[in-house]
């Protein structure tokens, strides 16, 4: 069995809370000067320290010659409900007014980077303009996801009506916080085939789950295993930057699983799960008891079943291996694309411009047709045709011709012959559940996992999260869905984790999901499943537009191109439990959502 760490020595357990490398400033106050409250549990017993009785000691890692203090602007400068990015000399931060009091934390989301400024502030949260993560801008904590990091929070203070802030010279450098966590030195009582909490899967649901245990205080055993043999990566990125080595797109580093004892079994596959003895089996034979158990194996992509569906370069992508391979067998050669989905078109928008030719062979008579609409997916499928990508619409693969065991032709059921040097399957994926099956965890006629919102499965102590589960959605009357998006992997593996520690949390997310080609950004927020109309409001032939998809009169989901930050101002609303009426956005006057006009 492969592992990223050796197999600890059961031995006495000592607990320590960590600060992190770059986030070694003193733990700011909220806003009414009061410590939020923490739990740190050693060897099962929880302790909950709250700002009555929290013990407090001088933060010995505060360097006086790495703060600066500046003043920023005049009291009269910033209204209620407005925000100003503001530079102190050595960095930037954003300044922020809501109901009467002042607030400064990082300017820019730790995802990738966007202005918080041009994002939307609402009930005492920003959220992204782009891809719609939330920080809290009383501590500057991550609220929703995508991303593992918080932003650093400034002292604020009046002064003669100027407003000055004060802040680590770090801080704003590295415009990101990780949350303090517990760390186990040590641990107690446990032989390697035995943990506290397991994860299956090393995606973003399962990273995430492991450090909100630890944000959490728990300081036993929590063992993440994963078939690849990478750390957990950014795999978003395979199919929009194909070039990005995998020490490029990991999401944490060795040291930092180290540095919280966060324990990465790689190459290592679990075949079988017996939830009544609580075992698990992996394919090398190894087992391994647990007490809590987070299934998050994700998704595995369907393949052809034509003739040369083995060819060696007939690709979906998994893997960074695959993406790399993809591109340098396309460069100056023939590329052939089977399936306009997300990954289908990430990937031939990304070859574009180093492939003698792209083709895409799809099923449907417009790409996105089920998920955008006709007239949104028609304006993207015309974008991509002015950059060279030929489309063979409604038809499918019937034979994958070779030449020398390699790749040369694909023959379409409609009769035509591409060229081909490589090929990537991009036509879905089924979840990843096969090994459950005598498990005792009920799977769906689809593979899927049923949860609820606690993302409990039907047997006590084992969760699930990301692309393996259907859940209730709460803004679409708890219909169970399945979103297999990056956010919600993300969200889906912090309520696990506080259910896991019994915390009686539920999921309350809006869906967000993205995707780029040619430089421009398609932004999505809610659940269009099942609309009966689209609203669009711009010009779609420009490509500078928002679309409204309805169900009945109730506004269901939001896409845009060009609009910022339009979809993350619906997403607001929407979290905010209010409904967007069709007639709202009929009119075509959206300025109550743009924050523009009257």
């Amino acid at each position: 069995m492969g592992g990223c760490f050796s197999k600890p020595k059961p031995v006495e357990v000592k607990v320590e809370v960590v600060i992190p490398e770059k986030e070694r400033e003193k733990e700011e106050m909220s806003p009414n000067g009061k410590a939020s409250p923490l739990a740190y549990k050693a060897n099962g017993t929880t302790r909950h320290y709250h700002h009555e009785e929290r013990p407090i000691v001088l933060n010995p890692y505060t360097n006086p010659k790495d703060m600066v203090e500046a003043s920023v602007c005049h009291v009269k400068d910033l209204e209620n409900g407005q925000m100003r990015e503001v530079d102190l000399g050595c960095g930037k931060a954003l300044l922020i007014k809501q109901n009467g009091e002042y607030y400064a934390i990082g300017h820019k989301c730790p995802h990738y980077g966007a202005p918080l400024v041009k994002g939307v502030l609402t009930r005492g949260r920003v959220r992204c303009p782009w891809h719609g993560a939330c920080f809290n801008i009383a501590t500057g904590d991550i609220e929703d996801f995508p991303g593992l990091d918080g932003l650093p929070k400034f002292q604020v203070k009046i002064e003669k009506e100027r407003v000055y802030i004060r802040a680590s010279k770090q801080a704003l450098q590295s415009q990101r916080r990780t949350k303090v966590m517990a760390k186990c030195i040590a641990l107690s009582n446990y032989s390697t085939a035995n943990t506290n909490m397991l994860i299956i899967g090393a995606g973003p649901a399962g990273l995430v789950c492991a450090e909100t245990l630890r944000q959490e205080g728990f300081s036993d055993r929590i063992v993440m295993c994963t078939s690849e043999k990478y750390l957990p990566y950014d795999r978003s990125k395979l199919s929009k930057s194909m070039d990005s080595q995998a020490e490029q797109i990991l999401l944490r580093s060795k040291e930092f699983f180290h540095t919280y004892n966060i324990e990465v079994l790689t190459e290592t596959q679990v075949v079988n799960v017996d939830t009544k003895s609580k075992m698990v089996v992996f394919k090398d034979g190894f087992r391994m008891e647990y007490n809590k158990l987070l299934i998050a194996t994700g998704s595995t992509p369907k393949t052809l079943t034509c003739k040369g569906k083995e060819l060696d370069n007939v690709f979906t992508i998994r893997t960074p291996e695959d993406a790399n391979r993809v591109v340098k067998l396309a460069t100056d050669r023939n590329a052939v694309i089977v399936g306009a989905s997300f990954l289908g078109m990430e990937v031939a928008a990304y070859l574009c411009e180093k492939a003698h030719s792209v083709s895409v062979v799809e099923l449907e008579n417009i790409p996105f047709k089920k998920f955008l609409g006709e007239k949104v997916g028609l304006a993207i499928m015309k974008m991509f045709e002015s950059n060279r990508v030929k489309f063979y619409m409604q038809t499918e693969v019937s034979e994958l011709r070779e030449q020398e065991g390699k790749l040369k032709e694909v023959v379409l059921k409609s009769g035509k012959v591409l060229r081909a040097d490589v090929c990537v399957i991009g036509i879905g994926a089924s979840p990843t559940t096969g090994f459950l099956k005598q498990s005792g965890v009920t799977i769906d006629s689809k593979g899927y996992i049923p949860v609820n919102k606690m993302m409990q499965t039907n047997v006590p102590g084992v969760f699930a999260a990301g692309d393996v589960v259907t859940f209730p959605l709460a803004f679409r009357n708890n219909k169970k869905v399945n979103v297999p998006h990056w956010q919600m992997a993300h969200m889906q593996g912090r309520i696990a984790a506080l259910n896991m520690l019994a915390q009686g949390t539920e999921i309350n997310t809006i869906p967000y999901l993205w995707t780029a080609m040619f430089g421009k950004s398609i932004r999505y927020a809610g659940n269009g499943e099942g609309f009966d109309d689209v609203i669009i409001q711009g010009d779609i032939e420009e490509l500078k537009f928002v679309a409204f998809y309805t169900r009945n009169d109730e506004v269901i989901a939001v896409a845009s191109m060009n609009y910022d930050p339009i979809v993350s101002k619906v997403a607001e609303v929407m979290s905010s439990g209010k409904s967007i009426r069709k007639r709202d956005v009929e009119t075509g006057d959206i300025s109550w959502l743009t924050g523009k006009g009257s």
